[in-house]
């Protein structure tokens, strides 16, 4: 059987590699899971009954691009979250679930060449991994721009060569960031806009993490972009209900900018997008009406983020997150961290460096792990305090 070369040096996925480097081993106590970002908390009840309502309607095809409804409840959220008014006829789509939505977006609008040469693709590192096999899908090249401590845990923009940047197609940026938790501000992204009208290249902002904040909201690309009067097609942003609502297996979110862009994304969707079932739209349409169960969302792990701080508050190199919720733990080797809290502990993490691509010998998150406080609250705070006397050697 053939397969695409260009899909042939893929890494393996982050959790394969996992599976690989710890089940062979035997856990040192009860297992805790902090290695996915798999939302716990409850998702409102209500949520089910929408579903049920409406479940006379799988028999019918759903629209590729979303039902009016949702499209509409989508439109009216942006507005109220970012103060942007969005065409939700034109400027919104549907889509069933985001890593769907970032690889496909590529595929719809990434050029064939850049100013006569093969087209780059910005992205953070680490990244979500999905941003990196959307560049090979569409011929282009990755470019992996560090997001270090140095850099705030956001990619430098700034230090490309205007070389780069002259081919430069897309930017992929995430925001709050994943693993770290750092969240650009205006000034970053009025600068990365910037860059983005002077080079002609589009950004495609990751805001999956954008409801799970402690202070202020985070500043939303559009937002600034609105601001700016940058062009309608520079920005595209992309959300979903499973970090602000805890319905990751719903599927649901969406992909907002300009109508261009938009357009063209729909069309080819239309061959080849799987759109979300209608029930399940119908019922994102009340999910996104509704606030209340996001505010507690957000204060459950706020109180797991102030036990964390608590825990490690005098640790070396330990930062504490903005937004998101990940910790980004400082360790000299991740892979021989994680193998050592299973081994002794069962609390299973995932190291950093399966999260990041090696660049001119270095891996930006070698020496990290990254854990999820997904679990109750309870579990969280047994899970830390061992992970901080097995990795930090303090009780």
């Amino acid at each position: 059987m053939i397969f695409p070369e260009r899909f042939s040096n893929l890494p393996a996925y982050a959790f394969p590699r996992l599976r690989a480097l710890l089940d062979h081993l035997e856990p040192g106590g009860p297992v805790v899971h902090m290695t996915i970002g798999e939302p716990k908390h409850a998702f409102p009840d209500w949520v089910t009954d929408e579903i049920v309502a409406h479940s006379a309607t799988f028999n019918r095809y759903p629209p590729n691009e979303g039902a009016p409804e949702l499209l509409a409840a989508i439109a009216e959220w942006i507005e109220r979250r970012y103060e942007v008014r969005v065409d939700a006829g034109t400027q919104v789509m549907a889509l069933n679930g985001t890593r769907e939505g970032l690889y496909n977006a590529a595929m719809a609008l990434c050029p064939e060449t850049k100013n006569g040469a093969q087209p780059l693709i910005l992205t953070p590192n680490p990244f979500y991994q999905v941003y990196a096999v959307a560049a090979q899908a569409v011929g282009a090249e990755a470019l992996f721009v560090p997001a270090t401590e140095e850099s705030g845990h956001l990619p430098n923009f700034s230090k490309l060569s205007k070389a780069q940047l002259e081919r430069v197609a897309i930017a992929y940026i995430c925001s709050p960031a994943n693993p770290q938790g750092a969240v650009a501000d205006r000034a970053y992204w009025t600068h990365l806009i910037g860059l983005a009208e002077k080079y002609d290249f589009k950004i495609f902002a990751d805001e999956c993490y954008s409801e799970i904040y402690r202070g202020e909201a985070p500043t939303g690309a559009l937002q600034v972009a609105t601001e700016m009067g940058a062009d309608p097609d520079r920005v595209l942003i992309f959300h979903s209900l499973s970090k602000r609502s805890n319905l990751a297996g719903l599927r649901s979110g969406f992909v907002a900018g300009g109508a261009e862009s938009i357009r063209r994304i729909k069309q080819l969707r239309s061959y080849s997008g799987a759109p979300l079932p209608l029930p399940l739209q119908m019922a994102s349409v009340k999910v996104w009406q509704d606030e209340a169960h996001v505010i507690e969302n957000r204060r459950l792990y706020s109180e797991k983020f102030d036990l964390a701080d608590e825990i490690f508050a005098d640790i070396d190199g330990y930062q504490s997150p903005d937004a998101g919720f990940f910790l980004w733990l400082p360790v000299d080797d991740g892979e021989e961290a994680a193998i050592k809290l299973w081994t002794e502990t069962g609390v299973r993490v995932l190291p950093g460096a399966y999260l990041s691509r090696d660049v001119d010998g270095l891996n930006p998150g070698k020496g990290y792990i990254r854990a999820a406080l997904v679990a109750p609250k309870s579990e969280v705070a047994e899970a830390l305090t061992k992970l901080r006397s097995c990795i930090y050697g303090q009780a």
